[in-house]
C-alpha cells in the first residue's frame, strides 16, 4: 500500500489538462515496459473532463491504444446507451475516437442478463478473473467521500471477497449500479483519485487525515505503487 501524494491544481480545467498529460505518460511507460496497459476508468464531470483533455492532446497518438485494456471502476445500471452510463460519456468523449479495441463495459440493464445487477456485477467479477494489476486507476470523490459507487457505511465498501459488487439504494441517481470493490481497487499499481470544488474539501481533509474507510470509502483507494491525490485549490482548501 503507498502512501498518498497530493497534487493541487489552480482549477478543475487545468486539473483535467494535466491528468489528461500524467495518463499519457503512465500509459507509454507501462507498453514499453509489459507491451500492453490498463485503464480503469471513472464517470463524472472530472471524469469525462479528463477524456476530453486527452482526446484533444497532441500526444495522446504516442499510446498505442489498441493494446490498452480499459475497464471501468463503476457503472450505473442502466439501458445500453443511456446518457447517463459512464460507458456511454467514455465513448463519446473519448473512446469512439481513437482505435480501442479491448473495451470491457459492465452489462446495461437490458443486456444478457436483464434488470439483474447481481449476475451483471459476478459476469464483470469474470471478466476480472483473474484479476489485472491495473497500471492506472482513476476514481472521483463525492461529498460524503464516496468512490466508485462505494458509500459510506454500505455493504459494498465492506466487501472483501468479491471483486465486483450490486450496489443498490445509493443516495445518489441512480440508486442501482455495479462497482469494483475495495479489493480491486487496490490491485491498482497506481491510483488517481481526482476531485473539485469546496463541496469535497471536507471529505478530502478527513481522508487524507486517516478517516475509516467505512466513514470514507475514498480514504481506502490505494495503489500498490502510487496514490494520488488530484485536487483544485477548492476542494484543497481545508487541507
Amino acid at each position: 500500500m503507498s502512501r498518498p501524494e497530493v497534487l493541487v491544481h489552480r482549477d478543475g480545467d487545468l486539473l483535467a489538462a494535466a491528468v489528461a498529460a500524467r495518463l499519457i505518460t503512465a500509459l507509454v511507460d507501462a507498453q514499453r515496459v509489459r507491451g500492453v496497459a490498463s485503464l480503469v476508468l471513472t464517470g463524472g464531470r472530472t471524469g469525462t473532463a479528463v477524456l476530453e483533455r486527452l482526446r484533444g492532446a497532441s500526444a495522446r497518438d504516442a499510446v498505442d491504444w489498441s493494446r490498452v485494456d480499459v475497464y471501468w471502476g463503476d457503472e450505473r445500471f442502466l439501458p445500453a446507451g443511456h446518457p447517463d452510463r459512464n460507458e456511454t460519456q467514455a465513448r463519446a468523449a473519448f473512446l469512439d475516437h481513437v482505435p480501442v479495441s479491448r473495451v470491457h463495459a459492465v452489462e446495461p440493464s437490458d443486456g444478457r442478463f436483464g434488470d439483474d445487477p447481481d449476475a451483471a456485477a459476478a459476469a464483470y467479477a469474470a471478466v476480472l478473473d483473474p484479476m489485472p494489476e491495473f497500471d492506472v486507476f482513476l476514481l472521483g470523490v463525492g461529498e460524503e467521500g464516496h468512490t466508485a459507487s462505494l458509500f459510506p457505511s454500505s455493504p459494498a465498501v465492506l466487501e472483501r471477497e468479491r471483486t465486483a459488487v450490486a450496489v443498490r439504494d445509493c443516495p445518489k441517481p441512480p440508486p442501482t449500479r455495479v462497482s469494483l470493490t475495495l479489493p480491486a481497487i487496490r490491485r491498482a499499481r497506481e491510483v488517481w483519485l481526482m476531485t473539485t470544488g469546496e463541496a469535497k474539501a471536507e471529505a478530502v481533509a478527513a481522508a487524507l487525515a486517516g478517516a475509516s474507510e467505512v466513514d470514507i470509502p475514498a480514504a481506502g483507494a490505494t495503489g500498490t505503487g502510487r496514490t494520488l491525490w488530484l485536487l483544485d485549490t477548492a476542494a484543497a482548501a481545508d487541507l
